[in-house]
């Protein structure tokens, strides 16, 4: 080769990578325009008003949602990926704040004293997709064994598995003996779960320690429960002082605190110690309910699980009379704290009932206690945002917040249930179920 074919060769080969490294830049320049998805709404719901808008298009950019207008005043760019839904009823992603995720429905003793932080983290993957396939695009977990529920949640964040976004508590702070403790051996064992401190000095190390580990929120058990061994529901557990040095730091350190309470007195000494929720509340009374409505507390109710329980539950004696005392009271109580003007974020307890059942509890919410149907709605997506302190990221269809979608067949404003048959699933841009069918 002569050296005039020699350079003609050089410069084609450095003309070629040149325009390599050119269509790569290209990939990667920022300022590229990213790929557009248009959802066809043949109904929009606004959960806000309750109106529904016909043939809206939901702008979706990235994770988020860039706007929504009028279908025919939308049109399909070249390289837009075209989502259309029919007649189907599009609305936000629903919100459950209390699961445990990484847990299921087994409360044969054996089985829970075999547990293992293994266990718990497999189970998170698997009941994660559940959840979100359900329709539920963001949760609060609270409670989980050896920090699995923050390892859960770093993993659906970084994209290694499918899940809702997580708000996550790690073990649940209680009392030595109590509802949150490990109550099923004897003493020779010396057996205490991992969120048992006592006294001021105490819970203030392990609410720090729970921040630590990547906590976003404190769950405290402030009275006794149902699914435990020894505990009575309606005595108060933690002192009123304990739970406000709970509070005090939980909040200086910018998280919120939600409280296990059954009784009474544990709803009012946990509401007046400044808690940011109430799980369950079943002996609620007028003196918590005024509380509540002085602190602006907000009341979780987990319902669906009593009717699930009391149906086809296998509990062990000791959980068994528990849960149908509870359940005689706790729902005309709650109807009354929800008509008393009580704020409701919508919980379900999933773990202690079948995961992806979690809509079920907007069923009680309309069918049993008679709450409208608008609110009822709100309580699993407004609300529920408010509580986490997402009301700018989700809980409602709207310009900048994640896109977060679902469709169902039917207005849920008509009939509630058609939530427990969610058609379509959008989670931060991405499809996760289409057609009734999940997305591989």
């Amino acid at each position: 080769m002569s050296a005039k074919q020699k350079l003609v060769v050089y410069v084609c080969l450095g003309l070629g990578v040149m325009g390599f490294v050119t269509r790569l830049e290209a990939q990667h320049d920022d300022k590229a325009p990213l790929k557009r998805t248009l959802v066809r709404a043949g109904r929009l719901l606004d959960v806000r008003t309750g109106k529904l808008l016909d043939a809206e298009t939901i702008v979706v950019v990235g994770d988020s949602i860039a706007s929504i207008g009028p279908t025919a005043s939308v049109q399909a760019q070249p390289n837009d990926l075209v989502v259309d839904l029919g007649a189907m009823t599009v609305m936000p992603g629903l919100i459950d704040v209390h699961t445990h995720i990484t847990s299921n429905t087994e409360f044969d003793p054996y089985l829970e004293l075999t547990g293992t932080d293994a266990k718990e983290a497999i189970n998170g993957v698997v009941n994660a997709r559940t959840t979100l396939l359900a329709g539920f695009t963001s949760v609060r977990n609270v409670g989980a064994g050896g920090y699995t529920d923050i390892d859960l949640r770093d993993a659906i964040n970084a994209g290694q598995v499918a899940g809702p976004h997580m708000q996550v508590s790690g073990p649940p702070l209680g009392i030595t003996g109590g509802h949150c403790d490990q109550n099923l051996l004897p003493a020779k064992y010396h057996l205490v779960d991992g969120g048992v401190a006592d006294g001021i000095a105490a819970v203030q190390q392990k609410v720090r320690q729970n921040i630590k580990y990547g906590a976003d929120l404190i769950k405290i058990c402030a009275t006794g429960g149902v699914l435990s061994k020894g505990d009575d529901p309606q005595a108060s557990q933690y002192t009123r002082e304990e739970m406000q040095a709970i509070v005090a730091d939980a909040h200086r350190l910018g998280r919120k605190v939600a409280a296990h309470a059954h009784g009474a007195q544990g709803i009012l000494w946990a509401s007046e110690a400044g808690v940011d929720s109430i799980e369950h509340g079943s002996y609620i009374n007028d003196e918590a309910i005024a509380a509540m409505k002085t602190h602006g507390t907000y009341l979780v109710p987990t319902l669906y699980l009593e009717d699930w329980m009391l149906e086809k539950g296998k509990l062990p004696p000791f959980y068994h009379q528990k849960m149908v005392d509870v359940s005689a009271v706790a729902k005309n109580n709650i109807k009354h704290a929800m008509q008393a003007g009580v704020k409701i974020a919508l919980g379900t307890d999933a773990a202690v009932y079948p995961h992806g059942l979690n809509a079920h509890e907007l069923d009680v919410y309309v069918n049993q206690l008679g709450m409208a149907p608008l609110a009822a709605l709100q309580s699993a997506t407004l609300n529920a945002a408010d509580l986490m302190g997402w009301s700018a990221k989700t809980g409602s269809l709207e310009p900048g917040k994640w896109a977060d979608i679902i469709a169902v067949d039917k207005n849920p404003l008509e009939d509630v249930r058609v939530l427990q048959n969610v058609k379509f699933v959008m989670k931060a841009g991405v499809i996760y179920k289409a057609a009734g069918v999940e997305k591989n």
